[in-house]
């Protein structure tokens, strides 16, 4: 049986550079203790199966990138918010794309942000930092109810 690992943060980006940039900001805010970083879409919902039935419990939210391989990133969001077990965590969609048409379809998927990648490091570190720190420590999500009861 494989080991799932336990994650506040599951970052889904198949940019090596992107997810290294991202890594780094939450670590220098210490927001990175628990990031599970997924390469494509099929990963990132192969991960958040397993780990609802193995640990009973989902990361506080999904940095989820649209330009994804296998499965593009608002088909994961439409996913996400499809099931029962996953529609509650907050999505937000992080991309290179300003596009007007797209970031409409996104929250109609069901986003709950959608920000855009700026292109310099020092600029993306601190919206990095600044969308950990709200999703992880400001935001308040819903309890599910217990399974059963």
């Amino acid at each position: 049986m494989t080991t799932i690992p336990k994650a506040d943060i599951l970052l889904v980006d198949d940019s090596t550079s992107d997810a290294e940039l991202a890594l780094e900001a939450l670590r220098r805010e210490r927001l990175a203790e628990r990031v599970r970083v997924v390469r494509d879409g099929v990963e990132a919902l192969e991960y958040l199966s397993a780990a609802y039935s193995a640990l009973g419990e989902l990361p506080k939210v999904v940095l989820l990138d649209l330009r994804l391989p296998r499965l593009p990133g608002c088909d994961v969001l439409r996913r996400i918010r499809e099931d029962a077990r996953t529609r509650h965590i907050p999505v937000v969609v992080m991309s290179s794309s300003s596009d007007p048409a797209e970031i409409l379809r996104c929250y109609e998927e069901g986003a709950n942000s959608y920000v855009v990648k700026p292109v310099e490091f020092d600029r993306f570190a601190e919206v990095v930092r600044a969308v950990g720190r709200y999703w992880l420590y400001v935001n308040r999500p819903p309890v599910p109810p217990c399974a059963g009861g």
